[in-house]
């Protein structure tokens, strides 16, 4: 067949766009197969024990037993359909809350921990450390955890890092150089790239100095200030955040209450579904997407405690039923703000109380089964057209939205809202799903046929 473009004259171009595709794959590698937890546990540094994701969990576990018993208050607090959904939401909850409530903390040496004189900080940056070390030897860790170190303004970087040092150090030494699978260190309100670089660097000396593999120490990126959103130059600044971390960057976290008050929102009208806290989720995504860092919205900060406490003597029939009115309240509350994050893509979100996480998951489990018939025969079909465009030599080009079907199932089946029997009812076998990839899946299928 006669053509007209000579290699040899395009060859320039040719070359500058294989290295242009190169540095976009390098940038934009496409959500990980990895986990990612439903939820962060924040918690002061100087209440932090070994045990400490057990005992939550177990007050979990007991605020849904007293407030929720079954499924049909539980239906009628949050607002969900009755019947067999109720059922299924309520009994993986209870489940979950006895195998696995807490699935990340963080170890908090910021907003959740003050300021402190110096020795009690020292302190603690060593006990906690030892409780960690503790909890791995014990198998009393949740499978995630990490601690949230103080800001890198001037005022608080000596501060910030020491504490990074000793609790690092001091982990290491106890646990002869191992570290807490999915370790990760926070960052707050990040205000220039240079405060993520200089975190990269220290993370970097760390791992040189105690003899640790390149690359085993990660960060989050917290994004609670406008100067996390848009740099000076009025550019999108949390590629650049994530570029400054060096490869270590696995998430970024959303402030809510920290941002809306840095644009000058007032108290009172700070709040997960304020339209800045929307627009500032938008931004997060559009500035991150298939940059493989996972998003984590923030928490509602209405906790869901009674006003009678329980004493020597029990409380009145009125007293219960203000308490469940309380509870309830909250619970709706959080339910809503938690519907609203994974609606717009935020399957990760934080808790501040015990009695918060049975509304997370409870939350987490009604999305994912609600949709589960839908996707589960879009994702059959989905898989046939795409291996049969393949066996007749197609191009199949739309594998994003084949490996984001295959997603729901992924996340579902990890925080235990979906069972693995439920998933095959998308026509994949277990192997399959395990692969979790749907390029693998079908090239399979492909080799098959």
């Amino acid at each position: 067949m006669k053509t007209t473009l000579k290699p040899e004259r395009i060859s320039t171009a040719r070359e500058a766009l294989k290295k242009a595709n190169q540095a976009y794959a390098r940038t934009y590698p496409g959500e990980s197969s990895r986990r990612q937890p439903v939820h962060v546990v924040y918690g002061g540094a100087h209440l932090f024990k070994s045990d400490t994701a057990r005992k939550m969990g177990q007050l979990a576990l007991a605020s849904l037993r007293e407030y929720a018993p079954d499924a049909e208050t539980l239906a009628g607090c949050l607002g969900l359909p009755g019947g067999e959904l109720a059922k299924r939401v309520h009994e993986r909850v209870e489940a979950k809350l006895q195998r696995e409530a807490v699935e990340d903390f963080r170890i908090d040496f910021e907003d959740g921990y003050g300021h402190r004189p110096d020795a009690e900080e020292d302190g603690h940056a060593v006990s906690t450390a030892e409780q960690v070390a503790k909890g791995m030897a014990e198998g009393t860790l949740p499978p995630f955890i990490g601690i949230r170190i103080k800001s890198f303004t001037e005022e608080l970087f000596d501060r910030s890092a020491r504490s990074l040092d000793l609790f690092v150090t001091a982990l290491l030494e106890r646990t002869g150089n191992k570290l807490p699978d999915n370790f990760v260190v926070t960052l707050p309100k990040i205000t220039s790239p240079e405060q993520v670089t200089a975190l990269a660097r220290m993370l970097e000396v760390l791992e040189q100095e105690r003899g640790l593999p390149a690359g085993a120490l990660r960060l989050e990126l917290m994004v609670e200030t406008p100067q996390s959103i848009f740099d000076r130059e009025g550019r999108l600044a949390l590629p650049g955040l994530v570029a400054a971390a060096q490869g270590r960057c696995v998430g970024a976290h959303l402030g809510v209450y920290d941002y809306t008050a840095a644009l000058g929102i007032t108290a009172a009208y700070q709040s997960m579904t304020h339209p800045a806290s929307n627009l500032v989720r938008g931004m997060m995504q559009i500035s991150l997407a298939g940059m493989d860092v996972a998003l984590s919205d923030g928490a509602t900060n209405v906790m869901p405690v009674g006003p009678h406490k329980k004493g020597a003597s029990p409380l009145t029939e009125a007293q219960q039923k203000e308490n469940r009115e309380v509870v309830h309240r909250a619970w709706r509350l959080a339910y809503e703000h938690t519907r609203n994050s994974l609606e717009r893509g935020f399957y990760q979100g934080w808790d501040l109380h015990p009695a918060q996480i049975p509304v997370r998951y409870a939350a987490v489990y009604a999305f994912f089964l609600e949709g589960l018939g839908a996707t589960s025969a879009r994702l059959k079909s989905f898989i046939e057209k795409a291996a049969q465009a393949t066996l007749l030599g197609d191009v199949f080009d739309d594998a994003a939205t084949g490996q984001g079907l295959l997603n729901y199932f992924l996340r579902g089946i990890a925080c235990g809202a979906i069972t693995e029997e439920e998933a095959r009812a998308s026509g994949l076998t277990l192997e399959e799903l395990r692969s979790r990839s749907f390029l693998k899946i079908v090239e399979g299928r492909r080799k098959v046929a």
